[in-house]
């Protein structure tokens, strides 16, 4: 389980094909904290450690991950938002994640407010995937509230340290990012959408 608070920032350094899977190398200020087996989201997508080298770790893409998520895109340089699961007697300073990438969205607007940064993304309305104004989201592993609420969009507000210290400065208008909705939010609207098929068996 994840906060969608970031720790750090991480850098693609070699993609290398393994089957149907891709094995992806980064390093990250935290290298050396590391363990195989460990958790580890990356633009909020759980993958595992598979191997420690120096200042670098390896993590394993399946292919059904890379098929849902924006990790296929990835390139040599590409710039990751990174988050270590939540230690049990730690706050929950962002919400509750997952770390299980539910869609992936695309960046329709990037605005600069003087400072802050109003982003729109849209995405496919398909399953129960439903944003609220002031409800939480996560976009690329980062815990955000949602500030405008559409039917297949919204909106967030990046305030500067939030713009500095995860990738959001590396975004542009069209690219794919990782999306999970907030997990009471997908509950009751499965819920609420059951009920509705049930009132025309």
């Amino acid at each position: 389980m994840f906060t969608g608070i970031i720790e750090a920032v991480g850098v693609i350094e070699k993609i290398e094909e393994n089957g149907s899977n891709i094995d992806f190398t980064l390093s990250c200020p935290f290298t050396d904290e590391l363990k195989i087996d460990q958790s580890l989201a990356h633009n909020g997508c759980c993958l595992t450690v598979v191997k420690t080298e120096g200042t670098q770790y390896v993590v394993t893409a399946i292919h059904e991950t890379l098929e849902k998520t924006s990790l296929g895109k990835w390139k040599t340089g590409t710039v990751v938002s990174l988050e270590r699961c939540m230690k049990m007697d730690g706050r929950l300073d962002g919400h509750i994640v997952q770390g299980h990438v539910d869609h992936t969205g695309e960046v329709v607007s990037i605005e600069n407010k003087d400072g802050s940064y109003f982003i729109t993304i849209s995405y496919d309305g398909q399953g129960d995937f439903v944003t609220v104004p002031q409800g939480s989201i996560t976009v690329n592993g980062i815990s955000l509230t949602v500030a405008k609420s559409k039917e297949n969009s919204f909106s967030v507000a990046i305030i500067p340290y939030t713009w500095e210290f995860t990738n959001m400065k590396h975004l542009t208008t069209g690219d794919q990012v990782n999306l999970e909705f907030d997990i009471i939010g997908k509950y009751i609207a499965r819920l609420i959408n059951k009920q509705n098929v049930n009132k025309y068996i």
